[in-house]
Order: C-alpha cells, then structure tokens, then sequence
C-alpha cells in the first residue's frame, strides 16, 4: 500500500471508529476496474459475445460491470460499446434518475464517463450540456461524446458562474461531480496522497461551495440536483452540502449516499440528491438556422436517413444542435452539438463524430473490417474494398469506428488522426 498521510488516517479513524481496521485493510487491496455498457448502441445481453470479461455485474448501475483487463484497444471500447469507468463513479448518475427529454447540465464533465452515463439515460431525447473548464480536458471530454454516439449534446468550456448567467433557472437535472482532494481515489491514484493535507481539503471545500451554489442558479424550480465528490473528507461533502442547504431555503435534501473500498466493490464516492421547491422556469431564445444544402447533397448520396433538426455553423463546420439549446451567443463551446462536418469549398467532407452516432442500416456503403483489420484502420492503412465510390463507413462487428472512402477497389482510411497509432 502506499504510505498514507498520518493526518488522513488520524481523521478517518476517527471518523470510522471501529470500521477504522477494515478500511485500513482495504485500502491496502487491489482498486477495482470496471466498464458500462454504452446502450446507446447495444445492451449488455449483445454485448457479451463480443466482450466477454465482465466479472459481475455493478450493484448500483444495471449497465455496469467489474473487469480484470485493460480493454482500451478494444473493438467494443473503439466502437463506443463499452466505457471503461471506476465503479464507484457510477452511482451519481444513477443518483440523478434522468428521463428522456429531460434538459440536463454535467457542470464538470471531463473526463467524460458520467455525461455518457446521462446520454445513455437520455435515449437520443432532450439535451445533455457537458461543461469543463480547462480547454485540454474539453477536448478529452468531446472525444468521449463523440466515440460513444452521443448526437444531443453540447460540450461547453466556461467557468460555473459565467455559465450561470447564461442559463438561468434552466435545467431539469444538474449533475455537481466537484474537483476535489480525492481521497477515495488514493489505492488509484499516487499523485492524489502527494497533493493531500488538511489546507487542500479546506480550499476544496470552499471551491466546491461555489461551484454548488453557481449550479442551483441554473436549476429550473422542481428541478433536481446531485452534488458528489471521489472522497471520503466530511468536509467535503456532508459539510459543504450542508453549508449550502443553510443559505438556500429553497433547497432541501433528498438522499446522501457513501460507497467505502471496505463496505462496497468500488473506491471511495460521495453522492447527495437535492431538489429545487420553487423558483421560475427560462428557456432559451433560437438561434440562427444555417445553410445545410451542401450537407443534404452529402446526406442523400451517402446516407440512408435525414436528419431533422436546428443546425448551426461555425466557420466551415456545421452542427446538428440539441433540441432546446437555443442561441449561442455569449457562449463558449467546443462542440455546440454533433459535428456533421466541413464545407470544402463546396465539397462536404463528413466529421467522425457523425459516423460514430449513426448505425450500419443508415449508410449507404460499409465495408467490415476482421478483429485482424481493426489495428491496421488505427495505423491509418487503406484496404482491398468492393467496388463502389464514395463515403463509406468501416464497421466492427457491425458497429461504426470511422470513415472510410471507396475508390476504385480501395478503401481510404479517414479517421482523424487525432485517433491513430
């Protein structure tokens, strides 16, 4: 086991009492790995022949389960079947009880586990905002969106209360996954025991205050909000919670709720539900609707359905946006919602995300590739191909991992290159 800080073990004997020993003992074991199916494009039952190495299933996530290998490199993780995610990570999501069409906020996303978690619960229906503040994580976060289908979501880069200003009483559904000291990430993570003391857990708890109190400005009135931490700190998480519900007397608590590495399968997470009781209800103005000419050309020699929808352009770059949405104006987004792709000088070039989010009966051509071809797409190889011209789409097993272009006899490789090697 790593050495762990004397004063984090002094608070959490305290804090555990006569639990102290099997934390200690658990804390010295091995962390659990787990993954979520992406239902989006599959269901755990289809997905077992193709990724047979779940170990059991997730007690408080229906989709999750617990593995005991890598699988990044994976056909069903490059397909978007699979996301690979700590267990216990997965409970605030299933805290916040999301329903198709509901309008909800991942105010910090990044990496990107639990807004696909929400998508999933979305269905396609209603709008998921993913919010992160640092530019680098954004992109991360898009990427994820972006290889688990998600079609109806923004990815947003701004800071909490910026963002406030522009969504007012908006949202359905708030998810809070706050920066934290993450101690329950310590049998994971070696860098969180070297950052650990008393003063960062103190300056942890005032930004996640902040952070709270920006997120109910955005909460529509009976709106719901779930606050959680990967920590075991009370000052974390009862006590901000806490703080919070003393100045706002328009919110109360629903449920708080703890997974410990000694009670549960899983590393430390924290988890309180609170609900909005009264206040007003915005929606957003439209936005612009942009030329989608050039992409319908695309869409009907290449495709087999028509998307329907707003759309929007940024320069050469046009996107589906999510229902609900509305003007962008003031707004700083990474990805405004599904990238459909560029305008080359009259040419439609089809972004990767589009691939990803549709599936093998919307395309016009395809071509499969064997577990022996995936490697080879990865490294940006071309491959003998039927005969045929045009955008086509390479599929897994069926499944969507990017686009490729037949010309005489020849499939070209285009995924970006942002995903090769």
């Amino acid at each position: 086991m790593k050495e762990l800080p004397e004063k984090f073990l002094a608070r959490m004997r305290a804090d555990l009492g006569a639990d102290y020993p099997a934390f200690l003992a658990a804390m010295e074991g091995e962390p659990w790995r787990g993954f979520r199916v992406n239902t989006l494009k599959i269901t755990p039952e289809a997905l077992r022949p193709l990724f047979p190495f779940a170990l059991g299933q997730v007690e408080w996530c229906e989709e999750g389960f617990y593995y005991g290998v890598r699988a990044g490199r994976h056909g069903a993780a490059r397909a978007g079947l699979i996301y690979s995610q700590e267990p216990s990570a997965m409970i605030a999501a299933e805290e916040l009880g999301v329903r198709a069409g509901d309008k909800v906020l991942d105010l910090c996303a990044a990496p990107g586990g639990k807004s696909g978690q929400i998508a999933a619960k979305l269905g396609g229906h209603g709008l998921l905002v993913a919010n992160e503040v640092a530019p680098a994580r954004a992109k991360i976060l898009a990427e994820n969106l972006e290889r688990l289908g998600v079609m109806n979501a923004a990815v947003l880069c701004m800071q909490p209360d910026a963002l406030a200003a522009r969504f007012p009483a908006f949202f359905d559904k708030i998810l809070v996954d706050a920066p934290c000291s993450g101690e329950g990430m310590f049998r994971r993570d070696e860098t969180a025991v070297h950052e650990w003391s008393p003063e960062h857990v103190r300056s942890c708890a005032e930004r996640q205050l902040k952070i709270l109190s920006s997120a109910a400005e955005m909460l529509r009135g009976g709106g719901e909000l779930v606050y959680s931490t990967c920590t075991f700190s009370r000052e974390e998480n009862e006590g901000v919670v806490a703080r919070f519900l003393a100045a706002r007397s328009d919110f109360e608590l629903i449920s708080e709720k703890r997974i410990m590495p000694h009670t549960h399968k899983g590393e430390g997470h924290f988890a309180a539900r609170l609900r909005r009781l009264d206040g007003p209800r915005f929606d957003r103005p439209a936005g612009k609707s942009a030329d989608t000419s050039i992409y319908r050309a695309f869409e009907a020699e290449s495709l087999r359905l028509r998307l329907e929808g707003s759309f929007a352009a940024f320069g050469d770059t046009l996107y589906l946006v999510p229902e609900g949405l509305g003007s962008l104006d003031g707004v700083r987004a990474l990805r405004p919602g599904l990238m459909l792709g560029e305008n080359k000088k009259g040419r439609f070039e089809p972004a990767h995300a589009l691939c990803m989010a549709l599936k093998k009966e919307d395309f016009r051509l395809s071509v499969e590739l064997g577990d022996g071809s995936l490697d080879a797409y990865y490294r940006g190889e071309t491959f003998p191909a039927p005969e045929g011209r045009g955008y086509a789409a390479a599929l897994w097993n069926g499944f969507p991992v990017g686009w490729g272009k037949l010309v005489d006899g020849r499939l070209k490789n285009h995924l970006p290159k942002y995903l090769r090697g």
